[in-house]
């Protein structure tokens, strides 16, 4: 048996690929939009992709299993489990095969025995892999998706809180813990593969470490400690982090269908024309580093740095029904269109090349300020705000008094809450996302916004924070 795993760093996302290679064939599991990793690896190691599953209809990234069906003679293997609400629409025109609980079928020689696991998802699946052609009898692992992680277990609050499903949180609390002990009826030496790793919203506490075992989450996971369902869903529930805005837009996505990628390159835009793009249709996210945008910068644009985080955060500040026009490093250009593609932001419609813009004079600017100037100068002054970004759980542990809380995803609906009359000086924990905000609040005309220097972190060195 062949077995590998990919890791998407930009949304901490797992996907795995498992071969038979007695007879050359692969399965993908959880597939990521971006398929050229899986087809190298396949190459590579002289297998054919001839299946692809998936846990569940995601709601974080946008699935490539489309994608892969629609590129050769793959099958599609899909859950059949949860409402009429929560089933794919898209399949009648590709090869596939509706899974139910205690289904199982082959990759090869290769055996895949389907758990049904609700709790994030109504629909949601496990796979329970056996080695079959290399002589096993026992399960090997088990491909969890977002139902366990490494120290966690999958959120049941996303489809009301972003799919707007009302009363389904209590509801997925519960299924849980049901799904939770199946889960321990497993072997404790059976691997757990999940769906993702540390830095991703769909949990609270995600480990880093990419592959665990049933017997280590037993004993370690906290929601496996539980033995009553009405402690463990007052825990599950609370203190989950806000969802991504693009949340609700990838779970009508990826149960509609995903649209075919356009594999054109994104043609360059002269500087010069740029004008034409200033509306209320296009976003220019410029993807330059926070310090060289606050050093200058063209009006109206919107500073997401290309990062590990640039793609949560263009999901939460970019419209779907927008066009996109980039700034961003010319070599760069295809790897944010891959980042953006990710989450189903496909409307990009150029790049200015960044060397073009810093070449420029008169462009925009905005200041930072130390903690220590914004205590002397203007914590006290009527003519200054100061807006906190960073998200509840960060502001319940503690935080400044009588300053304004905004998380910073939802700082352009929630405009109106800062006095047009008053400049922002804005703060996240370390800097980095209240960059992001100063450049917001000046597209969106806040031309004198500041931003803190070492935000939080840096200011409850010299000052004692306020407890919730």
């Amino acid at each position: 048996m062949f077995f590998k795993s990919f890791f998407d760093e930009n949304l901490a996302q797992m996907s795995y690929m498992v071969g038979c290679q007695k007879t050359g064939e692969a399965l993908i599991i959880d597939p990521a939009r971006d398929l050229t990793p899986y087809f190298e690896t396949a190459e590579k190691e002289g297998f054919t992709i001839t299946k692809a599953a998936e846990t569940h209809i995601h709601a974080d990234f946008l699935s490539g299993a489309r994608e892969l069906a629609n590129s050769g003679e793959v099958t599609l293997f899909l859950s059949n489990e949860g409402e009429e609400d929560w089933k794919y629409q898209y399949i009648n025109e590709l090869d596939h095969q509706l899974l139910k609980d205690k289904d199982h079928f082959y990759v090869g020689k290769v055996r895949l025995d389907v758990m049904h696991t609700p709790g994030h998802t109504p629909e949601s699946i496990s796979f329970v892999l056996t080695d079959e052609g290399g002589g096993s009898s026992v399960p090997m692992g088990i491909f969890t998706g977002d139902f366990v992680f490494v120290g966690d277990v999958g959120r049941p609050d996303l489809l009301e809180k972003a799919a707007g499903a009302a009363g389904t949180a209590s509801t997925g609390a519960k299924q849980m813990f049901q799904s939770i002990e199946k889960f321990k009826e497993l072997p404790d030496y059976v691997q757990v593969w999940p769906g993702h790793g540390a830095g991703s919203a769909c949990g609270k506490s995600l480990g880093a470490v990419p592959v665990t075992t049933v017997g280590y989450e037993k004993e370690n996971n906290w929601a496996l400690q539980h033995d009553r369902e009405d402690s463990f869903s007052e825990e599950l529930l609370s203190g989950q982090p806000e969802p991504p805005k693009y949340f609700a837009m990838m779970k009508k996505l990826n149960k509609e269908g995903p649209a075919l990628l356009d594999d054109t390159e994104v043609k360059s835009i002269s500087i010069s024309k740029v004008d034409e793009y200033s509306n209320d249709q296009t976003i220019i996210i410029d993807t330059r580093d926070a310090e060289a945008f606050s050093n200058g910068h063209l009006e109206g644009t919107i500073n997401i740095p290309f990062n590990k985080s640039f793609a949560n955060w263009a999901g939460w500040i970019a419209e779907y029904d927008e066009q996109i026009v980039l700034i961003a490093k010319t070599e760069e250009v295809s790897e944010v269109k891959k980042a953006l593609q990710s989450i189903g932001l496909d409307q990009i419609i150029g790049y200015i090349s960044a060397t073009e813009v810093e070449s420029q004079s008169g462009l925009e600017t905005y200041p930072s300020i130390t903690p220590k100037e914004l205590e002397a100068k203007y914590r006290d002054h009527e003519d200054y705000i100061v807006v906190d970004v960073r998200n509840q759980t960060e502001w319940d542990e503690g935080h400044m008094e009588d300053v304004q809380h905004i998380m910073l995803g939802k700082l352009k609906d929630s405009l109106n809450e800062i006095p047009s009359d008053k400049t922002p000086i804005v703060h996240c924990h370390s800097g980095s996302r209240s960059a992001i905000a100063a450049s917001v609040l000046q597209a969106y005309g806040y031309k004198d916004v500041i931003n803190l220097e070492g935000g939080y972190s840096a200011w409850s060195e010299i000052k004692q924070p306020v407890q919730s």
